[in-house]
């Protein structure tokens, strides 16, 4: 894969796809192990050569509401969102919302822990809106990546 520098992927897919990892849960649950992740992106980034990887991180409640993270290492180094607990809405387009929002933050030139936080904020944000596209603002993804969140909607 000399043309891939950053590879986006889920557990079972590095795992099926790559033979790197588990397809699933050690514990037989679906809290993601953080560790297992980033030793999973390190053995990616030594065989591939592949700049970044970035996995999202989800914890079903139920089937409406999930706890939502990401993580990404870059550069030798591995970097982990906060965790979101959100009420879904519609989870169509929560990766492509991650990935878009990983590209934007690299063309920006934000740093690797602003990137992620950023793509996983759009992430969750998409979540919580109907259909496969999202509709958010930049400024509305920064708000939710720093925390500053309330709830309320700002115009």
């Amino acid at each position: 894969m000399p043309f891939v520098d950053v590879l986006i992927c889920g557990r079972e897919d590095a795992a099926k796809l790559f033979g790197i990892g588990e397809p699933s849960a050690a514990s037989g649950n679906d809290t993601p192990d953080p560790a297992a992740y980033a030793a999973a992106a390190e053995q990616l980034v030594a065989q591939f050569g592949f700049q970044s990887v970035a996995f999202t991180l989800r914890e079903t409640i139920s089937a409406s509401d999930t706890v939502w993270s990401g993580l990404l290492h870059s550069g030798g180094k591995t970097y982990i969102a906060r965790d979101y607990r959100i009420h879904l809405v519609d989870r169509v387009g929560g990766g492509d919302s991650f990935t878009a929002g990983l590209i934007y933050g690299m063309l920006q030139g934000y740093d690797p822990q602003h990137t992620l936080d950023f793509a996983t904020a759009a992430s969750c944000l998409k979540q919580t809106i109907e259909q496969d596209f999202n509709l958010s603002f930049v400024d509305e993804i920064e708000m939710v990546a720093s925390g500053e969140a309330t709830g309320r909607i700002r115009r």
